[in-house]
Parts: C-alpha cells; sequence; structure tokens
C-alpha cells in the first residue's frame, strides 16, 4: 500500500510517499516534495493545486492520503489557505484521512524506525509528512493485529 504524507503549512501542502509491501517500508522517489498555493484567494490558483496534486497522486499510484489534523481555532490554529489545501485535498478520488500529533506519536512508539531519519534520503522538511505515513501504516497494521 502506498500513503502520501501532508503537512500543511500556511500555503504549502509538504508531501512524503511511503510503500509498505511484503513487510517492507520504502520510500518511492517524487519529482515533487512541496506544492506552493500561490494566490489562495483565487479560485484557478486552488483548481491548479487541486489538478497537480491529483495528477501526482495518480502517476504514483498512491491509495490513500494522510492529512496532519490542524487546530481550527486558538493560539496553534491553522491559516485559512491550508484550510483551502486540505478541502481541494479532500475533494479528489483518493481516499484522505486525517491523524491527529497524539495519534501519530503513539501510532509511530509502537514500531520505532530502526535507523536514523538522515539516511532515508528525504529532506529535513517533509518529516511530519513521512511520519504521518508511517503513522498511517502502523495503525492499520496494528489494528489487524
Amino acid at each position: 500500500m502506498r500513503v502520501c504524507g501532508v503537512e500543511l503549512k500556511g500555503s504549502e501542502a509538504i508531501i512524503c510517499l511511503l510503500n509498505y509491501d511484503d513487510g517492507v517500508f520504502t520510500i518511492p522517489d517524487c519529482r515533487q516534495r512541496l506544492f506552493t498555493l500561490s494566490k489562495s484567494t483565487a479560485a484557478d490558483s486552488i483548481r491548479e493545486f487541486s489538478f497537480a496534486f491529483e495528477k501526482l497522486m495518480q502517476d504514483y499510484q498512491v491509495d490513500q492520503v494522510v492529512i496532519i489534523e490542524r487546530h481550527q481555532n486558538g493560539k496553534f490554529a491553522g491559516s485559512a489557505s491550508s484550510f483551502k489545501l486540505e478541502a481541494a485535498i479532500q475533494l479528489t478520488d483518493i481516499p484522505v484521512t486525517l491523524i491527529s500529533t497524539s495519534m501519530m506519536k503513539d501510532q509511530n512508539k509502537r514500531n520505532r524506525l530502526q535507523i536514523d531519519f538522515d539516511s532515508l534520503g528525504l529532506k529535513k522538511f517533509q518529516q511530519p509528512a513521512f511520519n504521518a505515513a508511517h503513522a498511517y501504516h502502523n495503525q492499520l497494521f496494528y489494528a489487524e493485529s
């Protein structure tokens, strides 16, 4: 199963693909690590983002998208742009799940990485997106056992 972890920050969607097949995690090469919404107030900009995101998911045969949940109000609330990005992603044909940071921590404690994150070949800014995808895989694995 191929999962795309997504972290939404401001007007950016940071992604990381993670594949789990035959008991092995792999990180497929991906042509894009980050999507930026140029104008969050323009409908054309949101349509372009949605098209580009869905095309990437189709090209890499992604089965599930996992988005890190953001607070809707308070000091650490997500921006309006990030919620527009989330809505655009949720309207694609690919199944989307939201995962809380506490759920991510709990799931990733169950199956810790055996190697250092730096050796995975990902950029440091992709770590939260990777953690979301890894936690989703762990959630599926431990739900079955």
